[in-house]
């Protein structure tokens, strides 16, 4: 496989607090990729960067804070976005911060919000902006396996 027909490698933090609620932020208008639609901390894996490593940067670079550890994977899917590949691992983790203050990347995320399971609703909007229902399928796989492991500590990676 060539390198311009690789599939690009993306992680996602399905990050929850204490209530066991899931992490979402706005992206701005100005994005190319689901611009205004809600979206998890995470992105693209850099070349030589393990997956746990970049988990670790995208939280640092999008909130501030840090990865405490990962829980579980909940997907791993295969999309298309502008003719190229893309694999995306999405793991609910907890992470270490003032879960009240992200330092959000204003230029690429605009506001943010803790969606409880039964609030999900909220993320109907995507689809309608994007045909998209990826972000509240993987944020309603997050609150499922929380619902059915409270207190589990495996680790994903």
């Amino acid at each position: 496989m060539s390198e311009e027909t690789a599939p690009r490698l993306v992680v996602g933090a399905l990050i929850r607090d204490r209530r066991d609620r899931i992490f979402v932020q706005r992206r701005s208008s100005g994005r190319r990729l689901f611009p205004e639609c809600w979206d998890v901390v995470g992105g693209a894996v850099e070349e030589g960067e393990s997956l746990l490593d970049a988990l670790h940067r995208e939280i640092a670079e999008e909130t501030g804070w840090r990865l405490r550890r990962v829980l579980a994977r909940v997907a791993h899917e295969e999309w298309t976005a502008n003719g190229l590949r893309h694999i995306e691992s999405d793991y609910v983790v907890e992470v270490d911060g003032d879960l009240s203050s992200p330092e959000l990347e204003r230029d690429k995320h605009t506001e943010f919000a803790w969606i409880a399971a039964e609030e999900v609703s909220l993320l109907d909007e995507n689809a309608q902006r994007s045909g998209s229902t990826f972000i509240k399928d993987v944020v309603t796989a997050a609150h499922a396996w929380l619902s059915d492991a409270p207190g589990k500590s495996r680790r994903a990676l």
